[in-house]
């Protein structure tokens, strides 16, 4: 028993041995009822030689009542006891309530509402937990030694003294009762009895009452699954959030208890979630009893049930209820296989005594569900540039001067991460640190790596991340469009000054990314220069693939474009849509249902693309084809014309790696002057001809050139003739 219980104890055992006096009165009168047995059935019962040595603490065990006179003579002296007992327990309240102290059985009886008998149900249930004596008493006085815990019945013989008390007291045990209801105590049948009657069956406590009333606050193990133990992520609330969240405390210290609010709080992980409701819960001064949604749909626990556990346990430490994850319980998926769960879920926040703090991704309108119930909801915002940087300082602390201030400006301005991936991400460069050099310090390339991990992609079912391999030496492009991808690449790497130090990002709500057209046929090189970007920022980039996306249902082609977003969002990743015509093309007149919808899913990417703040690739061989809303919108447009011939000459010169053994007759100049293809043609014939030496053991030489020219010029359904060849025809026909 915890030695800190104090009053609170000893206010429970003076309840105890007013229960014993009434004990002792039950087995006055259970003598006059039932004869004693005989001997040679001893071990089968309880004697009465056996009972009176458990109460002899009690006082003086009255011997056979001979007569009516020696019985009343009993009862009033009994009655006096109950007096004097009854009023030393009025003296430990009236004691503990001038000292400030707090009767837990008091404080429980007023948290559920429990009336004087079915506070009196809970010490008589309670006895069981202290003495196993009280085993033997029950036992004996229902007759049978299998019976050590006591029946409904015999409640009343204990507590009611006439015939309409016993039928008020049936009211303490139906299901909507508080003892039931929250499951204070427990009602089971007994196995011996088939369908027993309500009075027949027999009470137990529960365990987490009973550690609560004598002293203990470790919560309910059952919860123990679903119980919240992480930490909570570093770095501060911005001020502007701790002052609405101040304000919010304040009005909620007169009002809360008449009508508990519900608080949503959403936005995406690291955003401060949990911080935030601590800091509620700290304002308020009181405990916060922290579940997962999660944990609960994962684990298969009995939802009703849990839930209202849940909520015992806040009331119970008066505390402030906090669901994390519980986008689980309040959207429904797309096979609504969670509408039961959601339904449950928010019937309980309706008739939810406590107040509830509700965290999620994704924000939640309850309508008319939560009935008068207070609902506020917070999203809680990205951290702008400044701050980010401020959380980069404060996570690396000693190892930011190493890192230096340019470093530190980029991962700002590369990696839009919220606080709480921040964090991880230095905990996670600290440890390949380690594993690089036990010794070594962190590094630039360490912190680089951990962020890349904090992406967190889950994209690979619509959209597939490019190998970065190119540089902007591999790409041949006149000056103005090489100027524009370089100017692209600048300008995300300068919105840490531009939106944090210079204000900006205080003057635009959205379009803080950046959206690019990559224009021109194929092969002259989009791809490669969406890699080159990619590849120059430190950032991933990723192919949409829009077969995947693009869905005949409708509605579908919305999902799939939020999830493609969302995910990105976490790292700044390059989105890179080939042929963007054929989700960005032009809206068309509204003709049918099919043209309104389709009108729809283009209205809704225009939407989004504005708002995603990283960078977004559209390639497109028809600039004409693009929706003029969308071409409003874009930052930079670089047009990918047809090489001339000098830059064909380039690229002939470029596609061969330097490790590629080359024979001298190679004639570049004629390369360029007679095949007029694109950047991808070359490559492709640069491929083949290296495949077609390497079979035959030699360098790479002009006739392997023009043989694999010749197989290009039959893919791209040209006709080989010997004036495009000249000279070298012959190993064509070779």
């Amino acid at each position: 028993m915890n030695p800190q219980a104090g009053i609170s104890l000893e206010h429970i055992l003076a309840l105890l041995a007013r229960l014993d006096l009434r004990i002792r009165r039950e087995v006055v009168e259970f003598r006059l009822r039932q004869p004693q047995q005989d001997d040679e059935f001893r071990g089968l019962y309880i004697s009465n030689d056996e009972v009176d040595g458990l109460l002899a603490e009690v006082g003086p065990v009255a011997g056979p009542l001979v007569g009516p006179q020696l019985q009343s003579d009993f009862a009033a002296a009994l009655d006096a006891a109950l007096r004097t007992s009854g009023e030393r327990v009025a003296q430990l309240e009236s004691q503990a309530l001038a000292g400030g102290e707090t009767l837990r059985l008091e404080s429980m009886c007023r948290t559920f509402g429990l009336s004087e008998l079915e506070r009196e149900v809970l010490v008589l249930c309670l006895a069981a937990e202290i003495s196993l004596k009280y085993e033997r008493l029950y036992a004996y006085l229902q007759d049978d030694v299998t019976k050590k815990r006591p029946t409904v019945d015999l409640v009343m013989r204990l507590l009611c003294r006439s015939v309409g008390e016993r039928v008020a007291a049936r009211r303490c045990f139906e299901p909507d009762a508080p003892l039931i209801r929250w499951e204070l105590v427990t009602l089971h049948e007994d196995p011996n009895a088939r369908r027993p009657v309500l009075i027949g069956r027999y009470l137990k406590l529960d365990e987490r009452v009973a550690r609560y009333l004598f002293g203990y606050d470790e919560p309910d193990a059952r919860l123990t699954p679903i119980l919240s133990i992480k930490s909570l992520a570093g770095g501060a609330l911005s001020t502007s959030t701790q002052s609405l969240l101040r304000g919010w405390t304040a009005h909620w210290r007169e009002a809360w208890r008449a009508e508990p609010p519900i608080l949503m709080l959403h936005g995406r992980y690291g955003t401060g979630r949990r911080e935030a409701a601590t800091m509620l819960a700290a304002e308020l001064g009181r405990p916060l009893i922290s579940v997962s949604a999660i944990d609960l749909v994962a684990k298969n626990l009995h939802r009703e049930s849990t839930f209202r556990l849940a909520e015992r346990e806040a009331l119970l430490v008066d505390g402030i209820l906090c669901w994390e994850d519980v986008d689980a319980f309040l959207h429904l998926n797309e096979t609504q296989d969670n509408e039961g769960d959601h339904r449950a879920f928010v019937q309980s926040l309706s008739q939810c005594s406590v107040p509830v703090v509700l965290l999620a991704h994704k924000a939640w309108e309850p309508a008319h569900e939560l009935g008068h119930r207070p609902y506020l909801r917070l999203e809680l915002p990205d951290p702008t540039y400044a701050e980010r940087r401020g959380v980069w300082a404060n996570a690396l602390g000693d190892d930011a001067p190493i890192i230096g201030d340019t470093a530190l400006t980029a991962l700002t301005g590369r990696f839009r991460l919220t606080t709480g991936q921040i964090h991880d991400a230095v905990a996670r460069a600290r440890t390949l640190a380690w594993v690089r050099d036990p010794l070594g310090r962190i590094t630039a390339a360490d912190i680089d790596n951990a962020c890349r991990n904090q992406a967190q992609h889950r994209l690979s079912s619509l959209a597939r991340k490019l190998n970065v391999r190119y540089t902007w030496d591999d790409i041949v492009l006149p000056r103005q469009q090489l100027a524009t991808l370089k100017m692209i690449c600048m300008t995300i790497r300068q919105r840490p000054i531009v939106y944090g130090d210079w204000g900006f990002d205080r003057k635009l709500a959205m379009g803080k990314g950046l959206i690019s057209l990559f224009a021109g046929p194929s092969g002259t090189g989009k791809t490669m220069a969406a890699e080159i970007i990619a590849n120059d920022l430190g950032l991933d980039v990723f192919k949409i693939d829009l077969s995947a996306v693009v869905s005949k249902y409708i509605g579908e082609t919305e999902k799939n474009l939020e999830k493609i977003f969302s995910e990105a969002q976490d790292s700044d990743a390059i989105l890179f849509f080939d042929e963007a015509d054929a989700l960005f093309g032009k809206r068309s007149e509204v003709k049918d249902a099919h043209d309104r919808y389709a009108n729809i899913e283009t209205a809704y990417l225009l939407q989004r693309t504005e708002e995603y703040n990283g960078l977004v690739i559209l390639a497109s061989n028809i600039k004409k084809n693009m929706d003029e809303a969308f071409v409003r919108r874009i930052h930079f447009m670089v047009d990918f014309p047809f090489p001339e011939e000098t830059e064909r000459f380039e690229i002939w010169r470029r596609t061969f790696p330097a490790q590629a053994p080359r024979d001298g007759d190679i004639d570049f100049d004629f390369l360029a002057r007679k095949f007029k293809i694109t950047g991808g043609n070359i490559r492709n014939i640069v491929l083949a001809s290296a495949f077609l030496a390497a079979d035959e053991g030699a360098p790479i030489a002009m006739r392997h050139l023009v043989r694999g020219a010749s197989y290009e010029f039959q893919k791209m359904g040209k006709l080989v003739v010997p004036n495009d060849f000249e000279q070298y025809f012959d190993y064509v026909k070779g």
